[in-house]
C-alpha cells in the first residue's frame, strides 16, 4: 500500500473513534452532521498533507507546511468544538 492509503485509513480509523465511543458512553453524543463535518476537515488536511508531501521536496520546507496545516486543522476544530474564539460556529 502506498502512502495516501494509510494516510486515508488512519482518518477513517480517526472517524471511527467517536463512533466506537458513542457505544459505550453517553459523554460522546456526535449527529451525522458531525461525522460530516469531522470527515470533510479531516479528508480535506489529508488530501493536502499529501500535495504538500509529494511536491514539496525540500524537507524542511516540507515539514513547515505540514505543521501549518495541522495547526490549522486544531484551531478550526477547537472553535468548532468549544469556542476559542467565540465565531458564530462556535461550539457549545
Amino acid at each position: 500500500m502506498n502512502r495516501r492509503t494509510y494516510l486515508f485509513l488512519g482518518v477513517a480509523a480517526l472517524l471511527l473513534l467517536p463512533a466506537v465511543a458513542m457505544l459505550f458512553t453517553d459523554e460522546v453524543r456526535w449527529s451525522p452532521f458531525d461525522f460530516v463535518v469531522a470527515a470533510v476537515m479531516l479528508g480535506g488536511t489529508a488530501f493536502v498533507s499529501d500535495l504538500i508531501w509529494g511536491r514539496l521536496r525540500n524537507r524542511r520546507t516540507r515539514l513547515i507546511a505540514l505543521a501549518v496545516v495541522l495547526f490549522l486543522l486544531v484551531l478550526v476544530w477547537g472553535e468548532l468544538a468549544v469556542g476559542l474564539f467565540g465565531t458564530p460556529w462556535a461550539g457549545n
